[in-house]
């Protein structure tokens, strides 16, 4: 099991995928980052800032110069290796690359500075991430940030200085983030600007870590002992003195490990600080924030493993909306779609069954709409007494009719059941119309299919050829219900019709279609009577078609879409090959980008929450 010793190698790792992923990582990636703890740089330019992380690491690869250097804050992660393997650096934005000339780390810094601010003195908030192998080093996170400053000099924009305080303090003011103030010796600690800006986000001084540099540099006579022994600035942690390489020690090249022993010779032989050489010194403060940076990481591993642990949950279920990775093979990629058939079949017959809205449009069709339809047939037109004599009088040719009309009534019903026709229709094109808003509207509640227009088109497609070869067999079956009518009349009905009484006051019955003189034979009265049975004999009909018609409807438009929708579908794709299913397969491709970055977070979560499990957090 793995010891403390490894738990900052694992935070550099976690916050080195956490960069990896960048802008795509989404909002709970910069919590995890935020989440874990970090050691910011902050000092006034020419503090003596390069110095002391070029102390730390053992190397020199900073810019230097005069003015502002550090225009790009640099992550900087150092990874402690075995005794005998080669140093080595790598840029985060040259993944592929080592670097074992540390003089072309520090060109490839001010390069990559150039590449986002120019040959200016601009300053950028985007980091440049560099990780260092050694066997030199302690493992650590240090963050160099631009040098605070109190005007701008040529070339530089008037905000300039809030700019960079403002970039400061997007670091320092996170509760997690330890602060590294450095203030040369050689100045006031009262004007220390790195001191100004802590005290500012860390009153109590929990966070801070002051770190006095250029103590060689001092007046004679004079030292720095009231700040070291905490008596001219308190801090909750003690001060830690540092002295840098002097400019000539620089220009010789002098080796950084060779820099380290004579500071520790400076301490070990000052009249003023040999009673502090045991904590003063770069590799006592590398050691120092190393053994911090673990109590930090330890007092907070509670909430990031909850962190971690919550943004599983909401990724797995973000996956699952998404979907999964699809295989490659045939039989994959087809029980795929088939079962992506079966969720959209689903969904759809639960808005025919009443599980969702919608198929109770269906009711509304026959309900309202086709009963609505039937009334408004121009029946009174039709049987009005000019068209029925009209309709009689054709039909009896040059030998009028003896007893009843027959030839005339026939005609009269027929021409008058031909009216049912267009309610009929009108009720098989509708409920079609509700079944293809039906489809479009499972389709798009198929979370499952989402992903994958090509498929959304083709199945769409595939079930509205079905409802139309639907919808015609609906309207053959219906037409014919109509045409049934037609082709007998229900005889009964007129056998049934009420009989007269007969005017002798006999009392024998004499049907409702007597014999008649030829006075009488052609009189309104006469007329109406038939449009008075031929319109009862209608109504009938009405009714009975009132009920029939929806019958007809969903046996051969709902039925079959609820049995063989995708009957024709399932053959077409059972006859395709790997390349075809591929094709219906294919997925926006912004929903892939999506998928493929929720699914890097949740590697990273997945690893992160390994790491840390596999941490011993007992000593």
């Amino acid at each position: 099991m793995a010891t403390m010793e490894n738990v900052i190698v694992l935070v550099n790792r976690i916050q080195r995928a956490c960069t990896v992923l960048g802008d795509h990582g989404g909002g709970d990636v910069a919590a995890l980052w935020e989440a874990l703890p970090s050691v910011a740089v902050v000092g006034g330019q020419s503090s003596g800032k390069s110095s002391v992380l070029e102390s730390i690491v053992g190397r020199d690869f900073l810019p230097r110069g005069s003015g502002i250097v550090t225009r790009r804050p640099l992550v900087l992660q150092l990874h402690k290796t075995e005794d005998g393997v080669q140093e080595y650096a790598e840029f985060l934005h040259m993944p592929k690359r080592r670097f074992t000339d540390f003089a072309l780390v520090r060109k490839e810094i001010q390069d990559e500075t150039d590449r986002l601010t120019g040959k200016t003195k601009q300053i950028s908030p985007v980091p440049i991430h560099l990780s260092i192998y050694s066997p030199h080093v302690v493992n650590l996170t240090l963050i160099d940030l631009p040098g605070l400053t109190k005007v701008a000099v040529e070339g530089q924009p008037e905000s300039i200085v809030q700019d960079i305080e403002s970039m400061v303090r997007s670091y320092v003011d996170k509760p997690n983030c330890l602060i590294l103030a450095i203030s040369p010796a050689n100045q006031d600690i009262a004007t220390s600007d790195a001191i100004k800006l802590a005290r500012d986000v860390d009153p109590t001084g929990e966070r801070t870590f002051g770190v006095l540099t250029k103590l060689d540099l001092m007046d004679k006579g004079t030292n720095a002992l009231d700040v070291l022994e905490g008596r001219a600035y308190r801090l909750q942690h003690p001060w830690v003195g540092i002295v840098n390489r002097s400019q000539a020690d620089i220009n010789r090249n002098v080796d950084m490990i060779i820099a380290r022993r004579k500071e520790q010779e400076f301490f070990d032989s000052s009249p003023e600080y040999s009673h502090l050489a045991s904590r003063m010194g770069s590799e006592y403060l590398a050691k120092l924030l190393s053994q911090h940076l673990e109590a930090a990481i330890r007092s907070r591993i509670p909430s990031i493993t909850s962190l971690i642990n919550k943004t599983i949950d909401e990724l797995e279920s973000e996956m699952d909306r998404l979907g999964r990775p699809i295989a490659s093979d045939s039989g994959a990629q087809l029980y795929l779609i088939l079962e992506l058939c079966r969720a959209f079949d689903k969904i759809f017959k639960e808005h025919l069954d009443g599980g969702r809205p919608g198929g109770d449009r269906i009711y509304g069709v026959f309900d309202n709409q086709l009963p609505s339809a039937l009334r408004k047939l121009p029946f009174d037109r039709h049987l009005s007494v000019q068209n029925v004599k009209r309709v009689v009088s054709q039909a009896d040719g040059y030998q009028p009719h003896l007893i009843a009309p027959e030839q005339g009534y026939r005609r009269l019903i027929e021409s008058a059941l031909n009216y049912f026709r267009g309610p009929a229709e009108a009720s098989v094109d509708a409920v079609h119309s509700v079944l293809k808003e039906l489809v479009r509207i499972s389709i798009g509640e198929t979370q499952e299919l989402k992903r994958f227009p090509t498929l959304q088109t083709e199945l769409a497609a595939a079930c509205y050829k079905a409802l139309e070869r639907f919808r015609e067999d609906g309207r053959k079956t219906t037409l014919r219900l109509v045409d049934m009518e037609s082709a007998y009349l229900t005889v009964e009905f007129f056998r049934k019709l009420p009989q007269e009484v007969d005017k002798t006051g006999t009392g024998n019955p004499r049907t409702a279609n007597p014999p008649a003189p030829s006075d009488d034979r052609y009189t309104d009265a006469h007329f109406r009577r038939i449009a008075s049975n031929v319109s009862s004999y209608i109504g009938m009909v009405s009714e009975t078609l009132k009920n029939t018609i929806p019958k007809s409807v969903v046996h051969c438009q709902v039925r079959e879409a609820k049995r063989s929708l995708l009957n024709d579908f399932y053959t077409q794709v059972g006859g395709k090959d790997a390349k075809q299913l591929a094709v219906l397969l294919d997925e926006d491709p912004a929903l892939m980008e999506r998928r493929l970055q929720c699914f890097k977070r949740l590697e990273l979560y997945k690893s992160a929450r390994d790491e840390i499990d596999s941490v011993s957090w007992t000593r």
